[in-house]
């Protein structure tokens, strides 16, 4: 029986909307069905302890009402869940870079996903976790004048890390290439030293995503790894090392994923880091061990900073969500990350 019990196991509900019901890809699938998917889910006794929200139609309304919030709380806590952190949808018709509509907006849009979390810390079925934000702005738009438009994001970013922190919130920014201003691991330190609210607004990494970082995607300038490089293992252990130690005094929340390093768009969604299921062979990441490059400092120690931990499988196709084979090997390689690296406490 595995003896550690922090961080705590969670699964995300994004990816049955990432990617899905626009033109050319698939059907949503319905957030009940993610959560039942997520209880079933068993390995030698242990389950998932919880769930990560996407605050977004058909899943969740970003207005929802205080009812339909107290009823989600309930949804979820039926199912032995508790929540953990929660994505504001930042990217319809608002930009942290846009004219002054669209930052207002994109303000707006977190706002209302701060309220949301905050309720459910209140109703006491979520006790840790982060709300998730991006700069929603394109590459080629942010090289247009990157300095100018790094200082944009960041004052737009610490516009929202103050209604956060007015609400005992923080906020967290994903490490992903087609994130304007945040899309090489330079560029993202640069961003939240800009920002300059360290205990409130951080850095999500995901392991797919970061990994791409080493790779100089959209910012050959910011690769780490060389040139001529086939995956060896002490060029792959460097630059791993190298990232970490630039980003880990930001993270605040964690993704465990699965990368095959080549990059990947489904629907409207923008090529990024392509996730692939826990023991899909292709993989480039050994989960167990490479989850300790964020979990562990530069010593080796376990930092016991996350709380928990999430699973991010967006645009796997429906037929392998649907599966529920897929999710049992995926909290297996979560039970391995956290005997890796995690910690007991008593509860």
């Amino acid at each position: 029986m595995p003896q550690n019990n922090f961080p705590k196991l969670h699964n995300a509900m994004w990816p049955g909307l990432v990617g899905k019901g626009s033109p050319g890809a698939e059907p949503f699938i319905a957030l009940d069905t993610m959560l039942d998917l997520t209880a079933k889910a068993e390995v030698d006794g242990v389950k998932f302890d919880g769930v990560d929200l996407f605050l977004y139609n058909p899943h969740t309304d970003i207005d929802i009402s205080d009812d339909g919030i107290k009823a989600l709380a309930d949804k979820i806590r039926r199912r032995g869940f508790t929540v953990g952190s929660v994505v504001a949808p930042v990217w319809f018709d608002a930009s942290a870079m846009g004219d002054a509509t669209k930052r207002a907006n994109w303000v707006t849009l977190v706002r209302k996903a701060i309220r949301i979390a905050a309720r459910l810390r209140e109703l006491g079925v979520r006790p840790y976790g982060i709300v998730r934000i991006d700069s929603a702005a394109s590459v080629k738009d942010w090289d247009v004048n990157p300095k100018a438009n790094t200082k944009l994001i960041a004052q737009t970013f610490r516009e929202a890390g103050k209604i956060a922190k007015g609400e005992g919130e923080r906020l967290a920014a994903e490490g992903e290439i087609c994130w304007g201003g945040m899309h090489s691991w330079k560029h993202m330190v640069n961003l939240l030293e800009e920002v300059a609210m360290p205990k409130v607004v951080g850095f999500q990494a995901d392991m797919s995503h970061t990994l791409l970082y080493t790779l100089g995607e959209n910012a050959e300038q910011h690769r780490i790894v060389p040139k001529q490089y086939h995956w060896e293992p002490e060029a792959f252990h460097a630059a791993m090392k190298k990232l970490t130690a630039a980003l880990r005094p930001w993270t605040i929340d964690f993704h465990v994923a699965q990368n095959d390093g080549t990059v990947h768009g489904s629907g409207e969604h923008e090529k990024t880091g392509r996730h692939c299921v826990a023991t899909d062979p292709r993989g480039k990441l050994n989960i167990a061990r490479d989850s300790g490059y964020w979990l562990r400092d530069g010593q080796g120690k376990v930092t016991k900073k996350i709380k928990h931990i999430c699973w991010d499988g967006c645009m796997f196709p429906n037929e392998v969500m649907l599966k529920q084979q897929t999710w049992n090997d995926i909290l297996a390689a979560m039970i391995q990350v956290r005997e890796n690296h995690g910690w007991y406490q008593k509860e």
